[in-house]
């Protein structure tokens, strides 16, 4: 099959041939529609997790996938042969990932089913980033009317976080630059966003809109301490990046440091909003499978939302 894959790292991802997977019990093989591009595929083939995970080369990349139930493992039930699934790759090596022509996944967490209203490219961007969108929502825990700092809030995980804080009642904050960046985040809701211009004075800026301090911040992207620093007392932050309360000396408040959990449950509410129409899956380029090396660049350039990449 057609794979995106490594053969060490750091490196380009480049496209070649491997051999099809075979699910082992307790697996789904799906042939993959859809992935994406993630900042953990981007770290994986910058050599970051080196040494954190293992890699089985040729390491084949990817988390997201949407397509359709090729065969089923010994012992999986649940799921049916030609069914609509997508979800998140969640294995504790890497190198069988989603962007390729089929994937094997476990059957039990990290699949859903992908509900009517819902299409496969969607599908195929929203398991990673919204799961890590949704856990640092709900880390922080805004109530009606407080005040969220959403810093990174152009990226995949970023655009469906603003969304789902101002579904919520919450007071939106947003990094972004003027122009197209400022544009593409307050298009997002039907609600208003107050947009902070990340290259200027952030602190100055937040503060001026939250003079007592944000209620919560969901650290995306930027200086970890610093935006901890805007906090009211009390406030809470949730990191995606691996910031951790030792970071954050002094102050009251509380620092959850996130590790997505795209578990059943929590792909299907997001598959649910998404399908409804309460949440957009904010596309904004798509790349087939052999040009994935273009969707890497314009990941690491800053592209705006969610790459999608169509692998069959």
């Amino acid at each position: 099959m057609r794979a995106v894959t490594l053969d060490s790292v750091p490196a380009t991802p480049a496209v070649s041939d491997v051999g099809t997977p075979h699910p082992e019990p307790g697996e789904l093989l799906v042939k993959v529609a859809v992935s994406s591009i993630n900042g953990f595929d981007a770290a994986t083939a910058a050599g970051y997790l080196q040494g954190v995970m293992d890699h089985r080369f040729p390491l084949v990349v990817g988390k997201d996938f949407a397509g359709t139930v090729e065969a089923l493992g010994e012992g999986v039930d649940g799921f049916e042969v030609g069914q609509a699934v997508f979800g998140v790759v969640m294995k504790p090596f890497l190198g069988t990932g989603a962007l390729a022509e089929y994937v094997t996944v476990a059957a039990g967490y990290g699949v859903a089913p992908i509900p009517d209203g819902l299409s496969v490219r969607e599908a195929g961007v929203l398991g990673l980033a919204g799961t890590a969108a949704l856990d640092s929502l709900n880390a922080v825990a805004p109530a009606d009317g407080e005040t969220v700092l959403v810093s990174g809030a152009t990226g995949g995980v970023g655009a469906l976080a603003v969304q789902l804080a101002a579904a919520r009642g919450a007071r939106v904050i947003a990094t972004a630059r003027p122009g197209a960046e400022a544009g593409f985040v307050t298009g997002l809701t039907g609600t208003p966003v107050h947009l902070v211009d990340f290259t200027g004075d952030l602190p100055a800026q937040v503060r001026a809109l939250a003079p007592e301090g944000v209620d919560a911040v969901l650290h995306l992207a930027g200086d970890g301490p610093e935006l901890a620093g805007l906090l009211r007392p009390g406030g809470r932050l949730a990191s995606t990046l691996g910031l951790t309360a030792d970071s954050v000396p002094g102050g009251d408040v509380t620092v959850h440091t996130i590790m997505a959990d795209p578990n059943p449950q929590t792909l299907a509410a997001l598959a649910e909003q998404a399908a409804s129409g309460a949440l957009r899956v904010p596309i904004t380029a798509a790349y087939p499978l052999e040009r994935a090396s273009e969707a890497f660049a314009a990941f690491g350039a800053g592209a705006l939302g969610k790459l999608a990449v169509t692998c069959s």
